[in-house]
């Protein structure tokens, strides 16, 4: 049975990836989606012809996210077509490799942005304006270790990871939010399924999981009406490791 029919979730990087996932199970679940895009028009527009087949509403919505208004007006937007959203999953990011040696200014603005600044206004906006419901942010089980190589992308989710007890603490008891940690889930863009092979000695469980494994995290969180500001790993274990960085 559908449990999320009559409700409507913003879904932020949708057009590919764990984003889409996400997407495609929340609408199996019944849920009217607000799919954000930024340059992945082509995708979405695919994506919005499968899930418009399934019977709810799609809404697609280009917007740069490392515009620093990007949030405030992606929720203007929303609550011009649906009066607000029950569910937010900010799963949008950047990955560019950088370390301390070649990090730049624009670099570690863009990542706080992407990955911190948009996430907690859309936030703020979804409490602020009387939203009830889930919020979802997507981090990274490399968070609780280090990862050297993508420093920028390291330094903004970082920072979610507190925006994710601060929101979870001051929106209650009306919003609840947690957040997801993926793993070893899919390969880096421009890589394929061998470079999870040779990383499956990285967690306890010696294998890589799948969208599929952060699909039931997500559905779970949403329908647990007495979770609040947790982190949930679905990792294999990694984080118990203490690893630095694939």
């Amino acid at each position: 049975m559908s449990t999320l029919i009559g409700k409507t979730a913003l879904v932020t990087g949708s057009a590919v990836r764990i984003g889409r996932a996400i997407a495609v199970a929340l609408a199996n679940e019944g849920a009217n989606l607000v799919l954000h895009y930024n340059s992945s028009e082509s995708q979405v527009s695919s994506l919005k012809s499968e899930l418009e087949s399934v019977g709810v509403k799609i809404f697609p919505i280009q917007v740069d996210l490392r515009d620093p208004s990007a949030g405030e007006r992606l929720f203007n937007d929303i609550i011009s077509n649906f009066g607000g959203i029950d569910i937010l999953i900010n799963n949008a990011s950047i990955y560019p490799k950088d370390d301390i040696s070649t990090i730049a200014y624009k670099h570690f603005v863009d990542s706080i942005n992407i990955h911190a600044w948009t996430p907690f206004q859309l936030g703020k906006c979804m409490y602020f304006r009387g939203n009830k419901g889930s919020i979802i942010n997507i981090l990274d089980t490399r968070l609780w270790g280090y990862d050297r190589a993508h420093l920028s992308y390291y330094l903004g989710k970082s920072m979610l990871v507190s925006i994710t007890k601060v929101m979870a603490l001051e929106f209650a008891p009306t919003i609840r939010v947690n957040a997801i940690a993926p793993g070893l889930i899919l390969p880096p863009p421009g890589e394929d399924y061998e470079y999870l092979l040779k990383l499956v000695h990285t967690n306890l469980l010696n294998k890589h999981g799948s969208e599929e494994d952060i699909v039931k995290a997500v559905l779970f969180l949403i329908n647990s009406e007495f979770i609040t500001g947790q982190v949930i790993f679905v990792d294999g274990g990694r984080f118990l490791l203490g690893q630095t960085a694939y």
